[in-house]
């Protein structure tokens, strides 16, 4: 495939970006990559910080902690402490991208073929934002969120809407479902059930505390069934459902807040995947153009310093080592999984006989398809990789006095390194399990929520804060516990929340 030559030059206009959109997307075209329409929009410096302090979503509520986002991230990058993102994308049906309008024109088209097309086509193909995510409403519904909770400011006060967020927020990774698929809301549908759930009365919508006549007569002898049946993972939904003192529109709100922060966990599974796949994208989309002769070395120089920017991995002894970078690691996976699909070596035949010889434009929909962060690597981390990133793991025991390495680069070096890569990106692994246990739905009314530890990690200090949070919106007293491996169950806390009106 070849064509004219594509605009060049360091400086952008509205004409060269849709000309280099439009050859981006015949190579898209070729290589199979399904994706959402795309919509390009082109922002100022601050646009993009403001974009940054609303989780990047173009409409949102307001609420006090993005103007506070806001203020701290412009304050670093004026002082040149920060640099901002390229672009932001956004999973919205058509997808929404945003340029900064800074940018020359080669890092303008390295986003278009990053952003509308790398991260567009994960955003449709990933089973994760497939079943969890709802790209053609979620515009819709953060409008109705935005006007209903304006209106809820006018009729209650802004203090009563920023206190009931305030806590929905801090209680955010503990209100999504990780298992269960979720439905597909619509903006009418949002609409109607929020005029049903207010038409009812509060004893109407929670039959948890209905009383029972000649109660002591029907109890049947032992001890009272435990409520809920089985422990509840989603906090935010248990007190929307079930909270007895909240009123319908404060139900409301947890719901939004519940809603939006299930949006966003896909994002949370997939970051090494997604920013892998869409790096590899530019860098292929963009590499095959200027082996048409269609882009020319001095653009090409250009995307090819910022890519390597992008996936520049500092050594642990760096000032700027902040970690595993998720784009170097994304796209050496995929790289290397190409690799081993057009040239595999007898350790790759060993290590991956399904994937080793096949075609990489059908391993490639697969893998991006089925899998996430952990599963990803847990499946297609290689020994040339483990070696390129000089990995290996340290046995960090509490129990004992000395650190000690684990797993070198040997043969069951190799599968211990991986697993131990793969655990660090799984959230049960890094966020602490923590679901309702039971109500007293006879006696006080308190709410139980138990933790399980995982390798004998501790909470740390934050969860008096948690429990802060939570027995504001429950409205009585919340007690947490916590579950070890050995099967014992011993009492951290609880807190008892100042009397609701």
């Amino acid at each position: 495939m070849t064509g004219s030559p594509l605009p060049s030059g360091s400086e952008w206009t509205f004409e060269a970006i849709a000309a280099h959109d439009a050859a981006i997307a015949e190579l898209a075209d070729a290589h199979g990559l399904e994706r959402y329409p795309h919509r390009l929009e082109i922002i100022t410096s601050e646009q993009m910080m403001d974009a940054y302090a609303s989780a990047g979503m173009p409409v949102n509520y307001h609420h006090w902690s993005f103007g506070k986002h806001f203020l701290a991230t412009e304050g670093r990058y004026r002082r040149g402490r920060m640099g901002l993102a390229y672009e932001i994308v956004i999973n919205s049906d058509p997808c929404i991208a945003y340029l900064m309008e800074e940018n020359s024109l080669p890092m303008q088209a390295l986003v278009v073929a990053h952003a509308a097309y790398g991260h567009n086509s994960f955003f449709k193909g990933n089973l994760l934002f497939r079943q969890w995510t709802s790209p053609d409403t979620i515009l819709d519904y953060l409008v109705f969120a935005r006007n209903y909770l304006a209106s809820c400011e006018e009729r209650h006060g802004v203090e009563a809407v920023e206190a009931i967020l305030d806590a929905c927020h801090a209680l955010m990774n503990f209100g999504v479902d990780r298992f269960r698929r979720a439905p597909r809301p619509s903006l009418a549908r949002e609409i109607q059930r929020r005029q049903e759930r207010e038409a009812h009365r509060q004893s109407q919508v929670n039959e948890l505390w209905r009383t029972l006549p000649a109660g002591r007569a029907r109890e049947a002898p032992g001890e009272p069934e435990r409520f809920p049946a089985q422990p509840e993972e989603n906090l935010l939904y248990f007190i929307e459902k079930h909270a007895p003192l909240l009123e319908p529109w404060e139900r409301e709100v947890v719901r939004i807040v519940r809603k939006i922060a299930q949006y966003f966990h896909p994002q949370r599974q997939t970051q090494v995947m997604n920013e892998g796949w869409a790096t590899f994208w530019h860098y292929t989309l963009l590499t095959e153009l200027h082996a048409q002769g269609r882009i020319g070395d001095g653009f090409m120089l250009e995307c090819l310093h910022a890519h390597t920017n992008v996936v520049m991995q500092p050594p642990h002894d760096s000032p700027a080592y902040a970690g595993i970078n998720p784009y170097a690691l994304g796209f050496a996976l995929w790289s290397d999984l190409r690799r081993m699909c057009e040239a595999p070596d007898a350790e790759d035949r060993a290590w991956f006989p399904e994937v080793a010889g096949q075609p990489w434009g059908e391993v490639f929909p697969f893998a991006m398809a089925n899998f996430k962060d952990e599963s990803f690597i847990a499946q297609f981390l290689s020994p040339r990789l483990m070696r390129a990133f000089r990995f290996f793991t340290v046995q960090d025991d509490d129990r004992e006095r000395t650190l000690a390495i684990g797993a070198i680069h040997d043969e069951s070096g190799y599968r211990t390194l991986r697993n131990a890569l793969a655990d660090q990106y799984n959230l049960g692994s890094r966020e602490p399990d923590i679901q309702v246990w039971n109500v007293d739905r006879r006696g006080d009314r308190s709410l139980t929520l138990r933790y399980t530890s995982r390798n004998r990690r501790d909470l740390g200090g934050d969860w008096q804060a948690v429990l802060a949070h939570a027995a504001f919106l429950w409205g009585f007293t919340v007690r947490l516990e916590e579950a070890t491996a050995g099967g014992e169950v011993r009492f951290l806390g609880e807190h008892v929340p100042a009397p609701r009106r």
